[in-house]
């Protein structure tokens, strides 16, 4: 059982998603820090000086805190865009690199002309070589 578990650990696939789920985490305590420290508070200036992580409706003991879902909010459509960006960027990347590929692995092809006039060089050097 520890042999499998090793196996399936050391897969390339495992170790690729666990790294991205820790650049993930990473980015997106960046995002926040964006969104809560820079873009919320220019927000809220432009719209009378508003802090949305204040926002809140009290109900009994219970309290609603819908600034903090709006900048939750903020927060997802940045990311998800920044991904967005980012896969498109990447899937663009990859498209040259198969067209070079492509490109590379493709001979070129011979017209008529082009094969008689091959032909034709082919035999004028063996006449050549006779002489």
């Amino acid at each position: 059982m520890w042999k499998e578990f090793k196996e399936f650990a050391m897969r390339g696939n495992v170790v690729d998603l666990a790294v991205g789920v820790i650049i993930g985490g990473a980015f997106g305590k960046i995002v926040s820090s964006l969104v809560n420290d820079i873009l919320m508070p220019l927000i809220g200036l432009l719209l009378g000086g508003i802090d949305f992580s204040g926002l809140s409706w009290k109900f009994g003991k219970a309290v609603v805190k819908y600034g903090m879902f709006i900048q939750t909010v903020v927060d997802f459509f940045i990311i998800s865009f920044s991904v967005f960006v980012f896969v498109k960027v990447l899937n663009k990347l990859y498209r040259l690199n198969k067209k070079e590929e492509e490109v590379k692995d493709t001979a070129p092809t011979l017209t008529k002309e082009e094969e008689l006039l091959m032909e034709i060089r082919d035999l004028l050097k063996q006449q050549r070589e006779m002489q």
